[in-house]
């Protein structure tokens, strides 16, 4: 990994602010108007006026991003956030419950030396997309500030770096805040320059797989870039030259990856028998009895095998669920279609699934952009035309939905490492890292 350094952040002062969970907010690209409003009433300095500023009657196109940052020199000004005195590691608990378990993730956030994709050691796995980066480089620009963390993780198989740093936490405050889901997130400031020098040793020469927030590292490199051109250069130690990000060894045991479901329209309606008929050859399908509410079985089957080869599709002209496992006749189309990818990126779920399944074998590419969803509930939910409709912009009823199991750590590292990007909604890296627990000043 390039250099890893502690930094003096921008805090909230909480003597100011009072309860640290009314001033937080999870990360801007998850946030939709209702939860927007929502954080905007929780309190006045609420972190949602920097990180997704609303547009306002009579604005402009870009008058959002100046709001943003007089809000952060206001702050500032009336001490509603301050600046530490001593660079500092801050060690990350989330905690939160999966599946009836109590489960802690650990981390620590720091600075991390930027290198481009594709040019040193640290490894996207998801694409990016131009809109979000001209968004994000316009609130860094008017900012001057990371305002919220990349989630970047690190091989550590014996956990020694975050080891070292939870023992350093004792005897050291936490701020403590809880989320809108019911997550607590707690941070500790670890400002021993013996413990910090030993953490950013113990961090050399490891690769760093960009888990989420793709787009604000990039942003981060073209700020960097805007920067050097802007002032003829700028010197090695110079803040924008890094970026604040929260690193979790892939060894830790709260790191798990959730799947992503799909709803999809826009296809035919098929029935079981149709997708047997058109997977005929490729996939071995089993019909499995008991309607919709079938899909906890499928599931839990499906999750049981912990295999990527095995589907599970709704049939909505007659209601049934199908497993559908993969046969070698799968693994040769798919090399047929996919041949510029590698055997790990064809081997998939989500490969498997959209490449193969929906857009070749079913005859539905060029579908309309899926619904994702996480619980299986949530997939029945839609279904049913009942719950939260967040990521759609449709009434229709769906015509097709998918259960697909998440690709793994090790898929993220052995995809990253050949250089290539996962299909999208491959990883769900749950839960998502707040913003407003620290800001990182790059001027």
């Amino acid at each position: 990994m390039p250099q890893t350094t502690p930094f003096a952040a921008l805090r909230y002062n909480l003597d100011h602010v009072g309860n640290l969970s009314d001033v937080i907010a999870p990360p801007y690209d998850v946030i939709d108007p209702q939860l927007q409003d929502e954080l905007y009433k929780r309190h006045p300095a609420n972190v949602i006026r920097i990180i997704l500023n609303r547009q306002e009657p009579g604005d402009d196109a870009d008058q959002k991003y100046g709001r943003a940052a007089k809000f952060v020199e206001q702050w500032k000004s009336e001490g509603v956030l301050i600046r530490e005195e001593k660079p500092a590691y801050y060690v990350y608990h989330q905690q939160f419950e999966h599946e009836g378990n109590v489960i802690n993730r650990r981390g620590f956030m720091g600075r991390v030396r930027l290198q481009p994709f594709g040019e040193g050691n640290i490894y996207p796995h998801e694409e990016t997309h131009p809109k979000a980066k001209v968004d994000r480089l316009k609130l860094t620009t008017a900012t001057k500030q990371n305002n919220s963390q990349i989630f970047g993780l690190y091989p550590d198989p014996n956990n020694d770096v975050i080891t070292l740093l939870d023992a350093a936490t004792e005897g050291v405050t936490p701020m403590e805040s809880t989320d809108h889901l019911g997550v607590k997130h707690i941070l500790w400031p670890v400002t021993d320059e013996s413990v910090a020098a030993r953490v950013s040793e113990l961090m050399e020469d490891r690769p760093m797989f960009v888990a989420d927030g793709h787009h604000r590292y990039e942003t981060a490199c073209n700020y960097r870039d805007q920067v050097t051109q802007e002032s003829g250069g700028i010197s090695d130690d110079h803040p924008a030259n890094f970026v604040m990000t929260m690193l979790v060894g892939m060894s830790d045991p709260g790191m798990i990856v959730l799947p992503t479901h799909r709803l999809l329209r826009g296809t035919p309606s098929f029935s079981s028998a149709e997708i047997i008929e058109k997977l005929e050859g490729t996939f071995e399908c089993e019909v499995i009895d008991g309607g919709l509410d079938a899909a906890d079985q499928v599931w839990a089957t499906m999750e049981s095998a912990d295999d990527q080869s095995i589907l599970g599709l709704y049939a909505v002209t007659d209601q049934k669920w199908l497993i559908c496992k993969a046969l070698e006749g799968a693994k040769t189309r798919i090399q047929e279609l996919a041949a510029s990818q590698s055997e790990d990126w064809r081997g998939l779920g989500v490969s498997l699934l959209h490449r193969l399944v929906i857009d070749d074998l079913l005859g539905c590419k060029g579908h309309p952009k899926p619904t994702y969803v996480h619980e299986v509930s949530e997939l029945l939910d839609g279904l049913r035309g009942e719950g939260s409709q967040a990521e759609s912009d449709s009434d229709e009823p769906y015509t097709l939905a998918a259960l697909v199991m998440p690709a793994k750590l090790e898929h993220v590292e052995a995809i990253s490492l050949l250089k290539e990007r996962m299909p999208a909604k491959s990883t769900y890296f749950y839960p998502k890292l707040l913003s407003g627990l620290t800001f990182n000043p790059l001027a």
